[in-house]
């Protein structure tokens, strides 16, 4: 009861702050979310015998996003438009390029930012260890979930910020349910014993129905995020013909999209889900009742973000949307 009742109240709010935050509140709760989802990730590592640079970990992967808040508080001239709702004008390749550009630099200075301090500590038998899972905690976290920000930022591409979450959501459902009550080979005994792999297929094919149902519904949904240029399209209906919906988005990408975002939720739900059994720990924290910490809660996020990022960036399907 206790987990249906957090998500009640969860996701609803999850919901507001997609549509309606401003991007600088949205960019600011998703660092909030970094810095839980770090320190549950930096405890696991301890009970695992590794003793990382916390507060440093802290910094370096927010320093990304505090350069996208510098950024855009900076471009007061920029070019008004699709963003004028926001409280500088602001282009989504200027929150993207300075993201990207912000983790390009870390990713070549992460040798040298994690290893000085390390020159420091009084006990070395672990040296290479404190510094690769400081590291690798930064862009496992931060470097994932940051990817939403320029997401959201885009208004070709905001909706993906929604496919992602409610495919991991709906994968999650009904790997569940399905598993619960037909699940009889299992899909990765040593790290969870409870996933089988009717209930994994059965994920992947919920994964593949919301996608065709959130780019159905995407000009109405559209309609719903702050500062849209034009309100909700009619109503939400399944009468609707598929045809009739200006998409410019080929079917065969939304299959493929929810696809392979469900495989890499699922490959991320389980990569946390050894972390803890390494370390010996059921949950990775406490803060959400019946679920566990924050981390339980978005492990299968942190690979499915970049997936369809990466996705939407190399095969541009998305791009017959931004001449809108």
């Amino acid at each position: 009861m206790k987990r249906v009742l957090t998500a009640v109240v969860l996701i609803p709010l999850v919901l507001l702050a997609v549509f309606r935050a401003p991007l600088w509140l949205f960019a600011l709760l998703v660092a909030g979310i970094i810095v839980l989802a770090l320190d549950e990730y930096l405890n696991i590592a301890e009970a695992a015998g590794v003793k990382p640079f916390r507060w440093l970990t802290y910094a370096v992967g927010l320093l990304p996003i505090i350069a996208m808040w510098i950024a855009i508080f900076i471009a007061r001239h920029g070019t008004p438009g699709r963003y004028a709702e926001y409280p500088v004008n602001l282009s989504p390749w200027l929150t993207l390029s300075t993201l990207l550009s912000s983790w390009s630099i870390l990713a070549i200075l992460a040798p040298l930012i994690f290893g000085v301090p390390l020159v420091f500590r009084k006990d070395l038998r672990q040296g290479l260890a404190v510094a690769a899972v400081s590291a690798f905690g930064v862009f496992y976290v931060a470097g994932s979930l940051s990817r939403l920000i320029a997401l959201r930022a885009d208004r070709g591409e905001n909706i993906l910020v929604l496919f992602v979450l409610f495919s991991v959501w709906a994968g999650d459902i009904a790997a569940y349910y399905v598993g619960r009550a037909f699940g009889k080979h299992k899909l990765a005994p040593v790290v969870s014993p409870n996933k089988s792999w009717e209930g994994a297929i059965a994920s992947v094919a919920a994964s593949v129905l919301v996608a065709l149902a959130v780019f159905h519904f995407r000009q109405q949904l559209d309609g719903y995020f702050v500062g849209s240029q034009s309100p909700a399209v009619g109503g939400l209906t399944f009468y609707t013909p598929l045809e009739l919906v200006e998409l410019h988005v080929r079917p065969i990408h939304v299959a493929i999209l929810g696809i392979i975002t469900n495989v890499a939720a699922q490959f991320g739900d389980l990569f946390e889900s050894a972390l803890k059994r390494g370390a010996n720990l059921k949950d990775s924290g406490t803060l959400l009742p019946g679920h566990g910490g924050v981390l339980d809660r978005i492990d299968a996020l942190l690979f499915a973000i970049p997936v369809v990022w990466y996705y939407a960036q190399i095969t541009g399907f998305l791009e017959p949307q931004l001449t809108r």
